[in-house]
């Protein structure tokens, strides 16, 4: 069954007229997302969507309505999040879908539900848009890891509904989308009630709850829509984001696959599957650009950084999820630095303007779905190349650049930049700067740098500086980039996966970068152990009704 699940291609497409199973509405300051879970309607054949549990279609279109708000619906201030069905909010990921997937499905998919609930939070802390869970009814495991993810949770006190994360009690395997970390690090239950919590597959309700913190405010079934709405209004009255602010259209990407590879209007991805490596090449802004904001918002989802951001994103996601053997991307960009430049120099000029906020807001967020990929990255700094501002951003993220030194013709010589965007605009989810996590948060040397932001520099500057790693002339290049990459794709990719991320993520641990780090780490080596994905495992016997058989050594 995980091969004929995972056969078919995975689109990440999505429209608010299509959705199986969201409802959204926006009034005024308010949006509402409604779960309304089509149990037949699963993204794989094998399992029933029963009791509003999800799989990663019901995410991909929770990404996108998050995204239509973002964009579409700017004057709304708040997201409240509750169910369509009666005393029942979500009952989590699904239980039948996990227990056909294979590991590395597992894996992509709670990665994916993580990282659009960080967005929430994102959103929420950089760019005002709020969240309220509504839970009105049963909520258990990812459900109760989507409201951890809102900036308040609201329970009913019916007598029967719970939160709950049953993950390890009922399945032998770890909440996958934050829901440790959060329970300790945002909602501050302590350590002792939180082990009780999360080894009790029944919950905790109402008023323990609250008392716990598991939750903000509870409610009688007669009162929850009112304090629901008074939250709402509450959480919108303090939000950044403008009530008169008008919203642009995102249409649907344009998008061309093949056997070689994806091809969009400014990202071409290429696939070499005999190297098990693909090349991901970004296209500088072409054609006359916007000057100022109102052209920016005439231009709409055309804009440059926009569109590009959209683009790049969403190759990203369809690398991860449909070409797991492509182990390492080759990063390239082709066009003008200078056109790139004036581009970031306009978005720093107008960072109040709702769509520029939201736009750097994608900027940040596709970069960091980037740097938490399980892919080897390589940047190649070649003839043509604008690795400027914005872009350089693709070289900062790369575990390696190679730029190239000298050729017959020095007019061709790349050279990068450097530019505002670079200095903390577009933080990786640790909340640090690539360019400050590369040199260790180091001030004289930031400052240094922001010095030369705007100077194009030549592969000499960029080796005395620090900004690339190796400079090859031409003599050498193509050796060395093939030696490179056969070295590279030689190597376990188990190993290379965890290295890679160990050295990404350098200094202090946020909330984000325990769950991608260690809890992520975690949860993939528990996925492949008997005792959870065994034949007599956990997550395989459930519902089946049998008992869990486990080895009872702790390793």
């Amino acid at each position: 069954m995980p091969d004929v699940m995972e056969k078919q291609m995975v689109l990440f497409d999505a429209a608010p007229e299509s959705y199986r199973h969201w409802k959204l509405k926006v009034d005024g300051r308010v949006a509402t997302l409604l779960m309304d879970v089509n149990e037949d309607a699963g993204l794989r054949p094998g399992y029933k969507l029963k009791l509003n549990s999800y799989d990663l279609g019901v995410d991909i279109e929770l990404q996108d309505a998050l995204q239509r708000i973002r964009f579409e619906h700017p004057e709304a201030a708040c997201v409240v999040i509750s169910s369509a069905k009666e005393r029942m909010f979500c009952a989590g990921a699904n239980i039948y879908m996990l227990g056909l997937s294979s590991h590395g499905w597992k894996v992509n998919f709670c990665k994916f539900t993580n990282e659009t609930r960080n967005g929430m939070e994102d959103s929420s802390r950089n760019d005002g848009l709020k969240s309220l869970a509504a839970l009105n009814g049963t909520t258990a495991g990812g459900g109760y890891e989507l409201a951890l993810a809102c900036d308040e949770i609201l329970l009913v006190d019916d007598r029967s509904s719970a939160v709950s994360l049953p993950e390890t009690p009922l399945l032998g395997v770890l909440p996958g989308t934050g829901g440790l970390t959060r329970v300790v690090d945002k909602r501050k239950v302590r350590r002792d009630l939180a082990d009780l919590f999360c080894t009790n597959a029944d919950g905790v309700k109402g008023e323990r709850a609250k008392q716990w913190g598991l939750v903000d405010e509870i409610a009688a079934p007669a009162r929850f829509g009112a304090l629901v709405a008074e939250r709402a209004q509450a959480l919108a009255a303090g939000s950044t984001r403008s009530a008169g602010a008008k919203g642009i259209k995102l249409n649907p990407l344009k998008r061309n696959i093949d056997d070689s590879g994806y091809r969009y209007e400014h990202v071409n991805v290429g696939f070499d599957r005999g190297a098990r490596a693909a090349t991901l090449n970004v296209s500088g802004p072409r054609g006359t650009q916007p000057r100022n904001g109102n052209e920016i918002h005439a231009a709409g989802d055309s804009w440059w950084p926009l569109a590009m951001a959209r683009e790049l994103d969403d190759a990203i996601l369809m690398l991860r999820t449909n070409e797991p053997e492509l182990g390492l991307l080759l990063l390239k960009t082709e066009g003008d630095a200078t056109a790139v430049l004036t581009n970031d120099a306009l978005m720093v000029a107008n960072g109040e303007d709702w769509l520029v906020r939201e736009t750097i807001g994608m900027l940040r967020r596709t970069f960091g779905r980037l740097d938490v990929s399980s892919r080897s990255l390589f940047a190649l700094i070649e003839p043509g190349s604008c690795f400027a501002g914005t872009l350089f951003e693709l070289a900062l993220a790369a575990d390696r650049s190679y730029m190239l030194a000298a050729a017959e013709d020095e007019a061709t010589l790349p050279k990068i930049a450097l530019s505002e965007m670079n200095f903390g605009l577009l933080p990786m989810v640790n909340g640090s700067g690539r360019l400050a996590a590369r040199f260790h948060g180091q001030a004289p040397k930031l400052e240094e740098l922001r010095k030369l932001s705007g100077q194009k520099l030549d592969a000499e500057a960029a080796i005395e500086t620090g900004l690339v790693t190796v400079a090859p002339d031409d003599l050498d290049w193509e050796d060395e980039i093939r030696i490179a990459i056969e070295e590279r794709v030689s190597l376990s990719p188990d190993a290379l996966t965890g290295m890679e991320a160990s050295l990404r993520f350098g200094g202090a641990e946020n909330l984000l970068t325990k769950i991608f780090g260690r809890l992520s780490a975690w949860q993939n080596w528990v996925f492949i152990r008997p005792n959870a994905t065994g034949e007599q495992g956990a997550l395989k016997v459930f519902g089946k009704g049998s008992k869990a058989k486990f080895d009872w050594e702790r390793v």
